[in-house]
C-alpha cells in the first residue's frame, strides 16, 4: 500500500488530503481536512501577498504537516494556485515556506490546474465529451475534452473571492446591481472563450462552490440518497438555486440546507458564471464531480509507480471491483455468479420469456457481481444492508438511478422487499420495478446454483419436453447445496415464465 498527501493551497481554502493506493481496493481517501484561508483578499493592490496571509498559511501548513505524520504517509506535496501564483513576491513565499515549515512548494500554472481537473473526472466520470468547470477563489479553469482526450483548456482570472472582491464589496451577497455588473463581467470572459460556443455537451462542474450548489438543491428535493459526485442538474434547477440565493437575505442565508457557512458570501457568484457557462455550451445538462485537482494529481503521482491503476475507460468497471473487494467479495464465486445468471438470462431470452436491453443486461451482470454483499456486515440482514450500502455508495461512472438501480437488483430478496426499497426513492414506475423483479430473481437463483462457491455448476440449458418446461443442470461434484437451494429458489424462475419448471441435475 501507497501513501501520501497533498496539500491543495487554492485562494479561499487550504485542504489537506491523504491518500492511499491498493491494487485491490484502488485509490482511497483516508483524511480530508479544510480550513478557510482567503488568501486571494491578501494580495494588495501591486498583487504582492501581505505578510498576514503568509503568516496564515505557514501556520496551516506546519498544522497540516503534525496531521500527516500521524498516518504514516510517504510523501506530501503542497502545490499552490491562483493567490500564490497571481503574488509577485511568490519566490519570497516559497523560501519562507521551506524554511519554516520544511515543505517545497510547487506553484502550478492555470493550465497544469485545469489539465489535474480534467484528468479526475475523465477518470471518475463516464461521460465521454463534457466541458469542465473548476471555479475556485481566484481563478477558474476551463477544458474541453473528445472521446476523454483533452482538446481545449483555459485558466481565467477570476474566482469566487476576486468576483466578490470587485463586485460586491460592502455590498449585499444579493445586491442587483452588484449581480447585474457580475453577469455582464463573467459573459464577456466566457464569450471571449471562442471554443466553448455551443459545443452542445454536458458540463462537469469541479470545486466546493459547484459541491454546496449541488448539496443546496437536493437538499431542496429532499434527496433520497447520498452523494454528489454524479448528480445531475437542469437548468431550471440551476435557476431555482440561484432564485433562492437571491432572494434570501446575508442574515437566513445560514438556514439554507447544504450552504456551507464557509461560502455563504461568495456562492451566488458561482452560481451566475454557471449559469452564463450553460447558456454559452448551450449545455444538455450540468453534472457535479467530487473529484478534482486533488484526485487528479494523486491519479498522475500513483500512476508513475503503478502504471496499470488506473483506466479512464473502464471508469465503472474499476469501481464495481473496488468496491467488491472493500467488502471482501471472492472474485472466483462472483464471476460464477455473473455467468451463471448470463446463462439464465439468455435460455429465458430465448424462449421469449423476457425482452431486456443490453444496458439493462449489463446492470444485471453486474450486479450479480455484488449480489448479497452486505452478507459481509450481517448475514441476517444482508438484503437490507447489500441495498443501503450500494445505493449510498460513491459508484464512479454510473448516473444516481442507475446506481440504485444497480442496489435493487443486487439486493433481491422477494418482491415486497423489492418495493419497499423502490419506494423510498419513488423513481420507478410500475414497469420498471417488475423489470428489475425479474432480472433480480434471476439473479437470487444462480446464487442458489453456486450457493457452496466450489464452482460445481458447469452448464444450464432450458428445453420443451412433454409439454412443459426442463432446466437441466450439468454438474461435477458434489451439489447438493446447489441442488437443495435451486429447488427452493426456482420460484423465481417459474414466477418469470408464469409456469411451472422442472428441474434435473445431471453429472457432466
Amino acid at each position: 500500500m501507497k501513501r501520501i498527501g497533498l496539500v491543495d493551497i487554492g485562494s479561499n481554502t487550504i485542504r489537506l488530503v491523504l491518500f492511499a493506493y491498493d491494487e485491490s481496493t484502488g485509490l482511497k481517501e483516508l483524511q480530508n481536512i479544510k480550513t478557510p484561508a482567503r488568501l486571494a483578499q491578501f494580495l494588495n493592490e501591486d498583487h504582492e501577498m501581505e505578510d498576514e496571509g503568509i503568516d496564515n498559511l505557514i501556520s496551516i501548513l506546519n498544522s497540516f504537516k503534525q496531521i500527516a505524520a500521524k498516518y504514516d504517509v510517504s510523501d506530501i506535496y503542497p502545490v499552490a494556485t491562483a493567490a500564490i501564483r497571481q503574488s509577485v513576491n511568490v519566490d519570497g513565499i516559497l523560501d519562507r515556506v521551506e524554511a519554516e515549515v520544511g515543505m517545497k512548494l510547487k506553484v502550478i500554472t492555470g493550465k497544469e490546474e485545469a489539465y489535474y481537473g480534467y484528468h479526475a473526472v475523465t477518470h471518475t466520470i463516464s461521460n465521454t465529451d463534457a466541458v469542465t468547470i473548476d471555479i475556485g477563489g481566484g481563478s477558474t479553469e476551463l477544458t474541453y475534452f473528445e472521446d476523454k482526450k483533452l482538446i481545449h483548456s483555459i485558466s481565467l482570472p477570476f474566482g469566487v473571492v476576486t468576483l466578490k472582491s470587485m463586485f460586491f464589496e460592502d455590498s449585499d451577497h444579493n445586491d442587483k446591481k452588484a449581480i447585474a455588473e457580475t453577469e455582464k463581467y463573467v459573459k464577456e470572459q466566457l464569450k471571449g472563450v471562442k471554443w466553448l460556443s455551443k459545443r452542445k455537451v454536458p458540463i462537469l462542474a469541479i470545486g466546493g462552490s459547484a459541491r454546496n450548489i449541488a448539496r443546496i438543491h437536493q437538499s431542496q428535493t429532499n434527496y433520497p440518497i447520498a452523494g454528489v459526485h454524479g448528480y445531475s442538474m437542469s437548468k431550471g434547477d440551476l435557476k431555482g438555486v440561484y432564485s433562492l440565493l437571491k432572494n434570501t437575505d446575508s442574515d437566513d442565508l445560514d438556514d439554507i440546507d447544504g450552504l456551507s457557512k464557509d461560502r455563504s458570501d461568495i456562492i451566488l457568484p458561482s452560481v451566475i458564471v454557471f449559469r452564463a457557462l450553460y447558456d454559452v455550451v448551450k449545455a444538455d445538462e450540468f453534472k457535479f464531480s467530487r473529484k478534482g485537482i486533488r484526485e487528479g494529481m494523486a491519479i498522475s503521482i500513483i500512476s508513475k509507480d503503478f502504471p496499470d491503476a488506473f483506466d479512464k475507460h473502464e471508469v465503472f468497471r474499476d469501481s464495481l471491483i473496488e468496491l467488491a473487494n472493500d467488502f471482501k467479495i471472492k472474485p472466483s464465486g462472483a464471476q460464477r455468479r455473473t455467468e451463471l445468471a448470463e446463462r439464465i438470462f439468455h435460455e429465458l431470452e430465448k424462449h421469449q420469456y423476457i425482452d431486456f436491453k443490453k444496458h439493462e443486461k449489463n446492470l444485471m451482470k453486474n450486479a450479480a457481481y455484488l449480489f448479497y454483499l452486505g452478507d459481509f456486515i450481517d448475514r441476517d440482514a444482508t438484503s437490507q444492508h447489500t441495498y443501503y450500502l450500494i445505493s449510498n455508495s460513491n459508484i464512479n461512472g454510473i448516473v444516481h438511478k442507475d446506481r440504485v438501480r444497480l442496489a435493487l437488483m443486487a439486493s433481491y430478496k422477494n418482491k415486497t422487499l423489492l418495493q419497499f426499497y423502490a419506494d423510498e426513492t419513488d423513481w420507478f414506475d410500475d414497469d420498471e420495478v417488475e423489470d428489475i423483479h425479474a432480472l433480480g430473481s434471476i439473479l437470487k437463483f444462480a446464487n442458489a446454483l453456486n450457493v457452496s462457491d466450489t464452482g460445481v455448476v458447469k452448464e444450464l440449458y432450458l428445453e420443451e419436453e412433454d409439454g412443459g418446461m426442463v432446466l437441466t443442470v450439468e454438474y461435477q461434484g458434489d451439489p447438493i447445496a446447489e441442488d437443495y437451494q435451486a429447488n427452493r429458489q426456482k420460484k423465481h424462475i417459474e414466477k418469470i415464465m408464469d409456469e411451472n419448471v422442472e428441474l434435473r441435475f445431471t453429472k457432466a
